[in-house]
């Protein structure tokens, strides 16, 4: 089975995009992030005529999250239980696989804005309640895949330029320790569980060249719970979607297991 996670910034825009994708890559569950539409505005037709069933949770302009599936999508949980937020970022579901039922995690985490700003202070109260829920998850479920745009780049291995960016939102000592404090649940970050190219990165400025130069930051990620880490076969960057005319700041993350 092969799971992905993909940062669209506006499904509305690149519909086209993600559903040539999935034509060229028949994951059986792709994670969007930044649907940017309404809760009545997803374009779930377009997904059945290709074979995919899909949950998801729309915010209107900002935000919004979605599992694509090609299984039926069971025991879906939009946003975090007990942690009041009119933003759409988070959308669970189970989905049955050889060995038993896999729990889909989707996240779209808060970007924080600065150090120092309000919206940083939101992102920490953001990330302490999906500790808890995801603590909450691993008790109830054995076999957890946690995909999505985390806006935290773990080491300086995930960051182009570590200097320039010391300091900066996404690599604080902080937000490292929160994304840390996360695999100690008992979580695996999938991506470093098999050898990678120096620089791998999931996300590209639109500004000065950066996907052309490669000033990157790797912000998207897939971790999963050690039950089911050790059925991992492969986890890559599909960097082709970075590159489309009008893309997606974000590309693709796929991980492949082999289940029985």
């Amino acid at each position: 089975m092969k799971f992905a996670t993909w940062n669209v910034n506006s499904l509305r825009v690149r519909l086209p995009q993600v559903l040539d994708w999935l034509s060229e890559n028949p994951v059986d569950a792709l994670c969007l992030q930044e649907l940017k539409m309404d809760q009545d505005q997803f374009p779930l037709e377009a997904f059945t005529e290709v074979g995919y069933q899909a949950c998801w949770a729309g915010q209107k302009t900002y935000n919004g999250v979605a599992i694509i599936s090609r299984g039926e999508a069971s025991d879906i949980q939009r946003n975090i239980p007990g942690y009041d937020d009119p933003q759409q970022r988070a959308i669970a579901a189970s989905y049955s696989a050889p060995g038993g039922d896999i729990r889909v995690i989707n996240l779209y985490c808060p970007n924080g804005e600065a150090p120092d700003s309000d919206k940083f202070v939101y992102k920490m109260e953001w990330f302490a309640a999906l500790e808890k829920w995801l603590q909450e998850e691993l008790a109830k479920y054995s076999r957890v895949v946690v995909l999505g745009d985390y806006n935290i780049a773990p080491a300086d291995e995930d960051v182009h330029d570590p200097g320039a960016w010391e300091g900066k939102v996404h690599v604080t000592p902080t937000e490292r320790a929160v994304y840390q404090d996360l695999l100690k649940l008992g979580l695996v970050d999938l991506f470093r569980e098999f050898e990678q190219e120096e620089k791998s990165f999931t996300w590209w400025d639109y500004r000065r060249m950066a996907y052309r130069r490669n000033a990157g930051l790797r912000i998207d990620h897939i971790l999963a719970s050690t039950a089911l880490a050790p059925h991992c076969s492969s986890c890559v960057i599909d960097k082709g979607p970075r590159g489309n005319t009008q893309p997606s700041d974000h590309t693709p993350v796929i991980a492949s297991f082999n289940l029985s």
